[in-house]
């Protein structure tokens, strides 16, 4: 059987693998949006495009299910190295991956690959980086006006750009009833994730999540490092914390500027595309 298409979640976030070395399609906006579509196509919260190979180099790009690109994804790049390992791309325990966010490099700390740890690289709460519109600042512990609603809000990046909002409870509900009003706020112009933040004690916190191009999501591994770098940032957790998510748990370190990730990943399916749904990805527009 041709396979088409690698299913895989880590805390349930779930991606879709296409890989361009076996596939006879290229990837656009409809395709991306019918594939990652939970009625009429697979279903995912976005599509791992690799491995994209140029000599030694190993390039992955991330499509969220809008068809738009993400710059960097925590889960996508556990995901996707786990599929590495699986497709047997990489056999070393240690490799760096290109992302449209910047270079990352992997270890895999268990021989079934479910188990991986990321270094996400350095943080940044300057404007103009992340970007936030306006005089040029540094986004930590700044008010924030949704409608008649005045947040106190921490932003950065981590090669892409997270809003975290520190909360006495979090809850779904403030997720859904405030995330895409955050997302889409005219101050960030490239829209951004939020991240609603819960500080447990010094060493956990716990988080909701509102992902750009996504909506509501279980887990996310770049919003685990944002959460933690902001409140590692106001002073309120120390450099290693556990972050807890309705998908599960996140392990994050702080060190030397750096955030480093370590969570699980698991193989959901591998398979073909029915003749019926290659004719609506082939079609033309």
């Amino acid at each position: 059987m041709a396979i088409d298409f690698h299913k895989y979640h880590a805390l349930g976030n779930d991606y879709i693998v296409i890989d361009p070395n076996a596939v006879n399609f290229t990837l656009t906006e409809k395709i991306i949006s019918l594939i990652c579509d939970r009625n009429f196509g697979i279903g995912s919260d976005g599509i791992l495009y690799g491995p994209i190979l140029t000599g030694e180099k190993i390039e992955l790009k991330i499509f969220n299910p809008d068809g738009s690109e993400a710059e960097k994804s925590g889960n996508g790049i556990r995901i996707f190295s786990r599929y590495l390992v699986d497709a047997q791309y990489v056999k070393n325990q240690m490799f760096d991956l290109s992302t449209l966010g910047g270079e990352v490099g992997v270890e895999i700390l268990n021989p079934e690959a479910t188990l991986i740890k990321v270094d996400m690289g350095t943080v940044t709460f300057q404007s103009d980086l992340i970007p936030v519109a306006g005089s040029l600042r540094q986004m930590v512990d700044t008010e924030l006006q949704v409608d008649d609603l005045s947040l106190k809000v921490t932003c950065l990046s981590i090669g892409n750009p997270h809003c975290v909002i520190p909360v006495a409870e979090v809850s779904q509900e403030l997720a859904m009833s405030l995330g895409t009003q955050i997302e889409n706020h005219p101050i960030f112009p490239n829209r951004i994730n939020v991240q609603f933040l819960q500080v447990r004690d010094r060493q956990n916190i716990q988080m909701e999540i509102w992902e750009r191009g996504a909506g509501y999501t279980l887990a996310s591994g770049s919003s685990s490092c944002a959460a933690a770098s902001a409140a590692y940032k106001l002073g309120l957790i120390d450099d290693r914390v556990k972050v807890h998510m309705p998908g599960g748990e996140i392990d994050i370190e702080i060190k030397d500027d750096r955030v480093f990730m370590t969570g699980s990943v698991s193989a959901v399916a591998k398979g073909e595309f029915a003749q019926d749904f290659r004719d609506r990805i082939l079609e033309k527009p």
